[in-house]
């Protein structure tokens, strides 16, 4: 059964003496599935996003212990909701939470760019920063999802989108190199165009629709994700790049 906790709050003994991750946008799409993954190697889970009611179902669907925390990590308010809430005991921590935006470079407000780059970029380094302790003492685990536009694979109107991509990357990278000495393992996952609703989001401002199979499915990220945390400790993956096996 789920027991869900309120911001900020601990669970039960359970939760805290067993394997905790941290699912960051877990309340749809990749986060999801990955969060329904940990949950079914039997993980306690921190869900973190914005709709209560979407981290509440994915809560039932795992029927692991669950901490259900409401948090816009694209504050600093919210990035500190979370970092409460988490606890002394961390063993993983998914960042699965973005931000999407099309718009030309004449077009986009500095506004637009900022409220993005705290999303995608200030958040995901932050809450590592502030779970060092943590992951430290547990010999823990960080999975970035990115997007393939940080690997290059820009296009018009993706300028913000994609230098926060980037510039992800290059934080994540040097992140590892910190953290490596520490037994903290630091991975990278760039997926291709998946099947999320924020995809569907993005075709449907393109003019597109998918063929039936030519989408990656959000449970192909988080198979892969768990074959990279299951992987003995002799060696570490820094770098997966997915994408749909007939691409659009």
């Amino acid at each position: 059964m789920a027991h869900h906790g309120e911001n900020g709050s601990k669970n039960g003994s359970a939760l805290r003496n067993g394997r905790r991750a941290l699912v960051t946008g877990g309340g749809s799409g990749i986060g999801r599935a990955i969060a329904l993954a940990l949950a079914a190697e039997d993980f306690g889970l921190v869900l973190v996003g914005r709709s209560r009611h979407k981290l509440e179902a994915v809560a039932r669907e795992a029927g692991t212990s669950t901490q259900i925390v409401v948090a816009d990590l694209a504050t600093m308010e919210g990035v500190g909701t979370v970092l409460q809430a988490v606890g002394e005991s961390l063993d993983v921590i998914v960042h699965c939470a973005g931000r999407y935006l099309r718009e030309p470079v004449g077009l986009i407000s500095a506004e637009a760019w900022r409220s993005m780059d705290e999303l995608n970029v200030r958040a995901p380094i932050l809450l590592v920063s502030g779970c060092l302790a943590q992951l430290r003492s547990t010999q823990g685990q960080v999975v970035f999802i990115n997007s393939t536009v940080g690997l290059g694979c820009a296009a018009p109107g993706l300028a913000a989108y994609a230098a926060g991509r980037h510039a992800l990357k290059a934080a994540v990278d040097v992140l590892r190199q910190e953290v490596n000495a520490q037994g903290i393992r630091v991975l990278s996952i760039y997926p291709g165009r998946t099947d999320t609703p924020n995809q569907s989001a993005i075709l449907a401002a393109e003019g597109r629709t998918a063929p039936p199979g030519s989408l990656m499915r959000p449970e192909d990220v988080a198979c892969m994700t768990m074959a990279a945390l299951k992987l003995p400790r002799t060696a570490e993956v820094t770098d997966i790049t997915m994408r749909p096996m007939r691409p659009l």
